[in-house]
């Protein structure tokens, strides 16, 4: 039996339901960051504790990624799409009701819980009901959300902190909330294909858990805890190992897997995942370095920093409207290496930093980052979803994220690692070349003592206070020789995804066409779907 069509008005609801959520989900991983200060004077919190309120939000995050799939087989997307808009936006409610950590801690792991499956599902459901020359266009409209969201978190999150209160953070989710939670249920459907599985892979859960819990907490924590040196660090690591080799053997041998492996041997899949991978690395990574470079070399407020973070978001949005309207029209491939290369480009100007770069010097190579990221998140997951046959979206989009997030936090974790060691290793060679016999040296320390002198200080006080200034000046030109190297590595990331583009094949529109002509039933591809390849 033929499914009736989906009206065009009914499609874009579907597409605002989504986005709603998505939006409030991607919005509060960012918010959070810059308000950890002002929760730890109210809560009597010391730095470390408060590191949980983020730290148990992206572990939760991580379990319940790869079971989105799972899970809306079991109760049906649109039911399960509804648990998860309650979930999040009940616990946000009770976080910011928080009187203690130990409660924050607890609802932030329900927020993670509910959060996490709300942006596969939605690729998947727009993938769904949109044919393939339309779904540039949706995704491109539902990306502008995803995008904007981390670039407006820390400005919106700083103010509302400063002005009003914390608590206010989690507040704001609930209307948004509500009413997407109306949306949902007026305008989402169940996809006829979906089966609910007839059995419950408890293995698998449990390994799920343990890995990509472990594996979460290893990186989030590694840095802090001198990585290796700590024993806490290196049981986790072994946990994680363990855990997550068992549940990829468990998945490709169960009849009725959690996370469906299998979809990765689909040869635009495969070499999508790996694209994402590394563009979630470098995306995610210089957002941070941006935020650090201003923050604590530059010495900018969290509101100025947040301010060369925008010009980002604009780009993005410019590069979505034009990407999204020709990925149906030209090779998705040159699409991609385009947006890439101006990636690269963007990096480049980065890795030139100096402590005399204004904010202008700042913001066009951010506004470059953007443009460019608008013409990767399209083509790519045109490539990567566009021969998964619809039946198996669900499972791949999951797949997807559970990457994307692997990457993100490799990403983050790589990078502040490097920062640390790469400024000793050039604060090491500095000192080395800064002695009284250089007359470099030499007139930079008169020039500091003239400058104490001259406000009163006595011979002594003065040399020694050059000493400091001089000692001082030496470590923070090694922290920006630490950051420049740092976007250098971020750009041979971006270098390394042009060269998966040649092994990816072009997705047509005409493939669409000569299927919408084929009869359809109850668990057909989407008529905007290319006939599938094996996978």
């Amino acid at each position: 039996m033929t499914e009736p069509p989906i009206s065009t008005a009914r499609k874009w609801a579907i597409t605002f339901s989504v986005m709603l959520v998505t939006v409030m989900q991607v919005l509060d991983t960012s918010i959070t960051n810059v308000a950890l200060p002002h929760m730890q004077g109210t809560l009597s919190a010391g730095i470390d504790e408060m590191s949980w309120v983020v730290t148990s939000f992206l572990a939760a995050n991580a379990i319940i990624i790869p079971a989105s799939g799972w899970l809306t087989a079991v109760f049906g997307r649109r039911r399960f799409y509804l648990i998860c808009t309650v979930v999040f936006t009940t616990s946000s409610f009770l976080s910011g009701i928080a009187p203690n950590l130990e409660f924050l801690v607890a609802m932030r792991v329900l927020q993670g819980l509910g959060g996490g499956p709300v942006i596969p599902m939605a690729q998947a459901i727009m993938w769904e009901i949109f044919p393939l020359e339309q779904r540039g266009t949706a995704l491109a409209v539902w990306g502008i959300g995803i995008m904007m969201a981390p670039i407006l978190g820390p400005t919106v999150g700083g103010w509302i902190a400063d002005n009003w209160s914390w608590r206010w953070i989690f507040y704001i989710n609930l209307p948004i909330g509500i009413l997407a939670v109306f949306m949902i249920s007026a305008f989402l459907f169940d996809a006829p294909f979906h089966r609910r599985p007839d059995r419950v892979d408890l293995a698998g859960i449990v390994l799920m858990v343990l890995g990509f819990g472990a594996f979460q907490l290893m990186l989030d924590l590694g840095e802090r805890d001198e990585w290796f040196d700590s024993g806490l660090i290196v049981g986790l690591t072994v946990v994680a190992v363990c855990a997550l080799i068992g549940f990829v053997l468990r998945e490709l041998s169960a009849r009725e897997p959690i996370l469906d492996l299998t979809v990765f041997a689909n040869r635009n899949f495969g070499f999508g995942a790996v694209a994402m991978f590394l563009i979630a690395l470098g995306f995610n990574s210089s957002l941070l370095l941006v935020a650090l470079f201003t923050q604590k070399v530059l010495g900018y407020d969290a509101w100025t920093s947040g301010l060369t973070l925008a010009p980002g978001g604009f780009g993005t949005m410019i590069a979505l409207m034009i990407s999204g309207r020709l990925v149906s029209r030209m090779d998705q491939r040159v699409m991609l290496a385009f947006g890439c290369v101006l990636q690269a480009a963007a990096l480049w100007m980065m890795a030139h930093v100096t402590l005399t770069m204004d904010f202008w010097n700042l913001a066009v190579p951010r506004f470059v980052q953007g443009f460019s990221q608008g013409f990767i998140f399209v083509p790519l997951q045109a490539l990567a979803l566009a021969t998964v046959r619809t039946e198996r979206l669900a499972n791949a989009t999951a797949a997807f994220n559970v990457i994307r997030n692997f990457g993100g936090s490799v990403g983050v974790a790589i990078v502040t690692t490097l920062l640390a060691r790469r400024s000793q290793q050039h604060q090491a060679m500095l000192t080395g070349h800064v002695h009284i016999w250089n007359p470099e040296t030499a007139e930079r320390l008169r020039e500091w003592s003239d400058h104490f002198l001259a406000q009163g200080a006595d011979a002594y006080t003065a040399e020694r206070r050059a000493v400091a200034m001089l000692y001082r000046e030496t470590v923070t030109q090694a922290q920006v020789l630490s950051y420049a190297d740092t976007f250098w590595f971020l750009l041979v990331a971006y270098c390394a995804v042009v060269a998966l583009v040649p092994f990816m094949q072009r997705v047509r529109t005409d493939h669409a066409r000569r299927a919408r002509a084929a009869p359809t039933g109850p668990i057909a591809r989407d008529p905007g779907l290319p006939p599938p390849q094996s996978d």
